[in-house]
């Protein structure tokens, strides 16, 4: 997409944009009769981002929360500032990923902010009942089934999935033999940058069963989707502490910026998107109070319960993989998790603070 098709889809672009927020006030009037305190938190993430050595046209795009709404999270609008450049807001033509986007010419200090406010609350799939929940749309169950760049759904991922499935019967069945053969066959490595890469197909053929969550809950999603079961990753990142007595999984109110977490679904006819998280039950085991054995019954914990449900003390972002950032001519990124920059001399780091500078601070309003 160049400039001109991505200005034209994107409207008007000014320094300062904003798309108006829900105040805390309007809550239950938004949400109507789930919006009850013990049921909805409300969280607003800031991001500051600054380029440091800008060189030529600048460019930086920052994900905001899942636009459509879900049982475990609503958007209340986005806010964002890029003094001296244009900014709007798009969205990814094939998976709906939201996010801000900003410019700025040359000779010009390269600085976005943006604010995002949304409401979460826990999820649990009651597994053991007959569901009745509405039937997803063919289409999007179809685009949950393909392969992408990095999640294979042949060769050594179909021979694996095969493997784990054997003898097994149905779609719920699958999908937890996958899951525990993640929880038991791989594991956090603590020297993986960021939450990884996702490149699955390099993960298995070299038996490099270790990594991050964007490594380790994609690997859930290739092996079902081989199997023809819809999956994706949700990117995103953890807002608030846990509750549940995990120190691991969740980040105290403040300071998010390394706090990215991937999670995944997996469809189930009947019970709707089925929240899992393999990925933490080893962060779990590596991190929990010194770190933690399988049979621990801290790890036993989260592993029954990170199958079916979901902590909401963190925010979804998008499913989107292979993404174009629109307006870039640097090519696309593997998933939209980490706010991402490119100038004139190509795209930045987004783990490289001495180039490419950005906080993330977190509080609850409401």
């Amino acid at each position: 997409m160049d400039r001109r098709d991505f200005m034209r889809i994107t409207g008007l672009a000014s320094a300062s944009i904003a798309i108006p927020t829900v105040p805390s006030s309007a809550i239950a009037q938004t949400m109507g009769d789930k919006a009850s305190p013990e049921n909805w938190r409300v969280f607003e993430i800031t991001t500051r981002v600054e380029v440091q050595k800008p060189v030529g046209v600048t460019r930086v795009w920052l994900p905001t929360p899942l636009a459509h709404d879900t049982p475990y999270q609503k958007a209340l609008g986005n806010t964002f500032q890029a003094e001296g450049g244009t900014s709007g807001y798009a969205t990814e033509p094939r998976y709906g990923a939201g996010m801000v986007w900003a410019e700025w010419p040359e000779g010009v200090r390269p600085v976005l902010v943006g604010t995002s406010r949304f409401a979460t609350r826990d999820i649990a799939v009651d597994l053991s009942r007959v569901g009745d929940a509405k039937a997803e749309d063919p289409a999007v169950l179809s685009k949950f089934t393909h392969a992408t760049e990095l999640i294979p759904t042949d060769g050594i991922v179909k021979q694996t999935s095969d493997e784990i499935v054997e003898g097994k019967r149905g779609d719920l069945e699958k999908a937890r033999a996958i899951y525990e053969w993640i929880v038991e066959n791989t594991f956090r490595d603590p020297k993986t940058r960021g939450c990884g890469t996702g490149d699955i197909k390099f993960l298995l053929e070299n038996k490099v069963h270790g990594g991050k969550c964007a490594d380790l809950n994609a690997l859930f999603v290739a092996l079902a989707r081989s199997q023809g079961i819809p999956s994706r990753d949700v990117y995103g990142v953890r807002v608030a502490g846990s509750n549940l007595g995990y120190k691991s999984l969740g980040r105290e109110g403040g300071d998010i910026t390394n706090a990215q977490h991937c999670r995944a679904e997996f469809y189930l006819a009947g019970h709707g998107w089925v929240p899992v998280d393999p990925a933490d039950v080893r962060k779990v085991m590596l991190e929990e109070a010194g770190g933690k054995t399988i049979d621990d019954p801290l790890t036993v914990a989260a592993r029954k319960r990170l199958f079916g449900s979901w902590e909401m003390n963190w925010v979804g972002y998008n499913y989107a993989a292979d993404v174009a950032l629109p307006g870039s001519t640097r090519g696309r990124v593997a998933f939209l998790m980490y706010p991402q920059s490119e100038t004139a001399e190509g795209r930045l780091d987004s783990l490289d603070p001495k180039n490419f500078k950005y906080e993330m601070n977190s509080r609850e309003i409401g």
